[in-house]
């Protein structure tokens, strides 16, 4: 069966001043997201994962590469049929405070995509915009109150329903929760969970948070500097990582036992600069694996065990350590 969403070499670029200097964001990622499966997204600031998902929403057009949605070519879109595609596809962004509109209710927020599209009579909107309110948690009463006088997870839930409204089949949730208190978060995360069980959405999670992905995420890659180094099931990603980034990124996740907090891998050096990455491997100043040929050519991304990828010459050959399942 094909994939909801898939994507094969995509490519951004944007220039850096005038001196012809690019900063090369997205580097020809390949990315399939099942329908009904969240897919978390990973990696540092300045990894490219935003720009990903803003790609693949046509807020951004990429430089190469294809992204095909339920059968259509995305990239190939214009006009009435691209307006169609992103009915289907929706955005959740990472600050709600300032995704909304401060002069608005909550109701005419949640309402707006009707609005835009002249759907239903307002009598119906309302109506329809009190039920989406009441299902991400939030009493129908307040639909008149504007954003101020809601906190920060009430906020993103609104941003929530009014990602809903349209009735999308794919969701780019986009750091969803990073701008709440840890409290906040888990609530945030399981209404996801609650509403893609009772709509059937697909969800494609973008994050630097690993312990919010392995909550959420049925499947993860990994981003290095606009590149996906490793791709695998959450439970095989987190117990077995096969890319030195990766295993980095694992040892930061807060464990609850104190006798396991010194196990952190520390990584040497600065993110590389992706206006002037090295050659190579991009992650090879900071790893401690590196050879000679990850200095002077780019591994590809590579199937090294079923349905797991990893773009690393020494993928084979090394041990490295995960996250136990006692740990989750």
């Amino acid at each position: 069966m094909a994939p909801l969403l898939e994507v094969r070499g995509l490519h951004k670029r944007f220039p850096v001043g005038s001196g012809g200097r690019y900063v090369h964001a997205v580097t020809g990622v390949d990315l399939d997201v099942a329908a009904g499966e969240t897919h978390g997204l990973v990696g540092e600031s300045g990894s490219g994962k935003s720009t990903v998902g803003r790609l693949i929403l046509r807020l951004l057009d990429p430089d190469a590469g294809t992204a095909r949605f339920a059968g259509q070519d995305l990239f190939a879109l214009s006009g009435a049929e691209l307006r169609a595609a992103r009915r289907r596809m929706q955005l959740v962004y990472q600050d709600p405070a300032s995704s909304l509109d401060p002069r608005w209710t909550a109701r005419d927020l949640v309402a707006e995509p009707w609005a835009i599209g002249r759907m239903h009579d307002a009598a119906e909107r309302r109506r329809r915009a009190d039920a989406l309110l009441e299902r991400v948690g939030l009493d129908p009463a307040q639909g008149g109150k504007r954003p101020a006088a809601f906190s920060g997870g009430q906020l993103q839930r609104i941003g929530i329903a009014r990602a809903l409204a349209l009735n999308p089949r794919l969701v780019v949730a986009d750091e969803p929760v990073s701008a709440l208190d840890v409290s906040v978060q888990a609530q945030i995360l399981n209404l996801l969970l609650s509403l893609q069980d009772k709509l059937g959405l697909t969800y494609l999670f973008v994050a630097h948070d690993l312990s919010v992905v392995k909550h959420i995420s049925d499947r993860v890659a990994v981003m290095y500097v606009g590149r996906i180094v490793e791709t695998a099931p959450t439970e095989e990603l987190f117990a077995s990582p096969r890319h030195p980034y990766t295993e980095a990124l694992l040892s930061a996740v807060p464990k609850p036992d104190p006798r396991l907090r010194s196990d952190r891998i520390v990584l040497q050096g600065e993110v590389a600069d992706p206006a002037n990455a090295p050659p190579g491997c991009h992650f090879h100043p900071r790893c401690p694996y590196a050879h000679a040929i990850c200095r002077e050519q780019a591994p590809l991304l590579q199937e090294i065990a079923p349905n797991h990828f990893v773009s690393c010459h020494r993928a084979a050959e090394l041990s490295l350590r995960g996250v136990a399942r006692s740990d989750s």
